[in-house]
């Protein structure tokens, strides 16, 4: 639902009107009222059944706080809402329920945000003053463009079949050499390699928006990220081990909300295990790459992460790389692996321990450290071929069969490139 209450400018009303069902938040909300020079008789109880009453026959404010806690339905409430509101209205709710689906339910609503109860005058302060600065912002001029977003999530079967390194190496060609805004998300919040393996310090970004998710905005990404190159930036995170990840998985909606607004690429380093507990993570995924190599566990592991793809994002495109194939010996072959996980591999990049050691010890992607390698055309290859698929997917038949066609040639020029 695109709410109207984000479709206009706010022009001259009441600057804040608060809805709420209990006397406690009620005083937090009077406090805040008084810091912010607003006056406390704007501030009423009732709750959002009260405010859709009331908005029906009087002007909405500019910003708008309503109280979920007494609605049985809170989406179809806040849909009601919507229907009474002026457009240009920015709309906050809270409520007692913490839950990510509701929270993702209520964003895709067009509310600004959510606040779990009991709040503080803080979060309840900061949530305000964002709410003035979405008003204050520049708005966007009627029919004006959007830029296209890729969102690609890059899934290792096993730990150290080189995910994340191809995860780099991906971002790193996007942003680089096809001059793409990209931004790369490092989920794997006590033991990711994205910064370290770009030579960076990861810093607190992600750590920061884990732990305060209702903060995370466009002016936040720009602070919290960390700059690899003009083109490219990166969110990770280096959490102690005693730290464990506390969050119903809000913070990381929220981040790809943003990063669909700031970038044209985003690339997601995805842990396996993030997919149990956080399955909501894939729902505005483009295309999901599974990196395996060819070994009984990995094919184990691919046939389960295929089924859950299958099952739970079933509009990704999917692709199959298995990543440091050797010449000889392998646990099992091709064609088994093949049949294993009944499709075929889209692609193989070679074994190469020297190119990837050389790139470590550089501290740069080895799509960069080693251009020449065979490992790097492997990625580059990767790249062109993530690239195709959304366009096929995009474009029709007529996409497809040209896509096939353009592949090697811009395989070729992403090499040449200095």
């Amino acid at each position: 639902m695109n709410a109207p209450w984000k479709s206009a400018a706010a022009g001259a009303r009441d600057p804040f009107m608060a809805y709420v069902c209990d006397d406690l938040t009620l005083d937090v909300i009077r406090t805040v009222c008084d810091d912010m020079g607003w006056p406390q008789e704007k501030a009423f109880k009732g709750g959002l059944r009260n405010a859709v009453q009331s908005l029906s026959v009087s002007a909405s404010p500019q910003i708008l706080l309503v109280d979920l806690s007494e609605s049985g339905d809170p989406i179809s409430d806040i849909n009601g809402l919507a229907e009474v509101c002026e457009p240009g209205t920015v709309v906050i709710a809270m409520g007692q329920v913490n839950d990510v689906r509701l929270y993702r339910d209520l964003m895709m609503s067009g509310l600004q945000d959510y606040l779990l109860k009991p709040v503080s005058p803080d979060a309840l302060r900061d949530a305000v003053t964002h709410a003035q600065m979405i008003l204050n912002a520049p708005k966007h001029e009627e029919g004006a463009r959007e830029h296209t977003h890729l969102s690609t999530a890059i899934i290792g079967t096993r730990g150290g079949v080189g995910a994340s390194t191809i995860a780099t190496s991906v971002a790193w060609l996007l942003s680089e050499r096809m001059g793409h805004l990209t931004g790369m998300l490092d989920l794997d919040v006590h033991f990711g390699t994205g910064a370290l393996a770009l030579d960076l310090e990861p810093g607190r970004g992600l750590t920061d928006a884990i732990d305060n998710p209702s903060r995370i905005d466009g002016l936040f990404i720009e602070r919290a990220m960390i700059k690899a190159n003009d083109k490219l930036s990166i969110l990770s995170a280096e959490a102690p081990i005693s730290s464990p990840i506390l969050t119903d998985g809000s913070a990381f909606f929220q981040l790809q909300e943003e990063f669909r607004v700031a970038f044209e690429n985003s690339i997601i380093d995805l842990p396996r295990s993030m997919l149990i507990a956080y399955p909501h993570l894939l729902q505005d995924v483009n295309v999901v790459v599974v990196v395996c190599e060819l070994t009984l566990s990995s094919a184990r592991d691919a046939i389960r992460l295929l089924a859950w793809l299958k099952s739970n994002a079933p509009s990704c495109q999917t692709i199959v790389v298995a990543n440091r194939v050797q010449a000889g010996g392998l646990e099992i072959s091709r064609s088994d692996f093949e049949s294993s996980i009944e499709r075929k591999l889209d692609l193989l990049i070679p074994f190469d321990p020297k190119s990837t050691a050389q790139a470590a010890k550089l501290g740069k992607p080895v799509v960069d450290a080693v251009r020449s390698s065979k490992v790097s055309s492997g990625i580059v290859a990767l790249t062109e071929l993530i690239k195709s698929n959304v366009a096929q997917e995009e474009g029709g038949e007529e996409s497809k069969a040209s896509g096939k066609k353009s592949m090697m040639s811009g395989f070729k020029s992403l090499l040449a490139k200095k």
